[in-house]
């Protein structure tokens, strides 16, 4: 684990598998609030970093990583997540893999910078439609019963399973974040990426969704958009698919990364 002085702030960063000889970078990128590097070290990282090199950070705000009080609009998290290539000399293009706002993330940055993604994998990853960012500020802006409904029953009992301690630490970085930062109003002003963006994004997409998620149609609108995008949907699952089936999720993940295509230097082309 390492922190490195990204942009101004402090990250919290951590490569694994440096020694795996070919093949594209695999970058995790996590959700928002309750979320940090934690969630894909204790889940996918590891058995990734058998086939790949590996880097996972803890974004602005989150985990490790220093809290500024402003800057969450999603420009800053892609000029971050650019930032974190460039700093840990990651100039050819790299493999994305995120979960929930992590996986919008994926795709603002595969449109502002198409030459450095190779492909992405999406868990649950939301496509940002119009409104998107009013939903969300609404959503993280919600308390008491209001925020217990939204949340849904599997977040709560993957939730329940955590120590106290764990359950301490969320609730205080989450009350952080919210309060103390401009992230809901940043969200609040985020604009959407257009339909006609993401049919522009050309690289091979992996789509992984809950059958029972509340965002599925949004994750099935975004695989017929793109023309090398393949839908995944995991039964009786929601939107937490990462706890709900971790290990059909990190199945499902091998087995792409192990077929997917690599760049022409990389297989021994010109």
């Amino acid at each position: 684990m390492a922190e490195m002085n990204i942009q101004g702030l402090k990250l919290h960063v951590q490569r694994m598998g440096d020694s795996v000889p070919s093949g594209p970078t695999v970058v995790f990128l996590h959700g928002l609030i309750t979320d940090n590097l934690s969630s894909w070290f204790f889940t996918m990282a590891n058995p990734v970093s058998r086939q790949r090199r590996v880097l996972l950070y803890d974004m602005r705000g989150h985990g490790r990583s220093e809290r500024p009080k402003s800057g969450y609009d999603l420009d800053s998290f892609v000029n971050e997540l650019r930032a974190v290539l460039d700093a840990n000399g990651l100039r050819e293009p790299v493999t994305l893999v995120g979960h929930s706002f992590g996986g919008l993330l994926a795709l603002a940055f595969a449109h502002r910078f198409p030459h450095r993604v190779h492909s992405m994998a999406l868990i649950e990853g939301h496509a940002h439609v119009p409104g998107w960012g009013q939903e969300m500020a609404e959503t993280l802006g919600l308390e008491g019963e209001a925020a217990d409904r939204k949340l849904g029953e599997s977040y709560k009992s993957w939730l329940g399973r955590q120590t106290d301690t764990k359950r301490r630490r969320l609730a205080r970085d989450a009350h952080g974040l919210i309060k103390e930062t401009t992230l809901i109003e940043d969200l609040r002003g985020t604009p959407p990426i257009t339909e006609q963006d993401m049919r522009a994004i050309e690289v091979p997409v992996l789509a992984l969704y809950g059958e029972r998620s509340d965002i599925r149609d949004r994750g099935e609108r975004l695989a017929a958009l793109m023309p090398r995008a393949e839908l995944h949907l995991f039964p009786d699952c929601s939107h937490a698919i990462m706890w709900e089936a971790t290990s059909a999720v990190r199945d499902r993940l091998l087995t792409w990364l192990a077929r997917s295509p690599l760049p022409l230097a990389a297989a021994g082309g010109v």
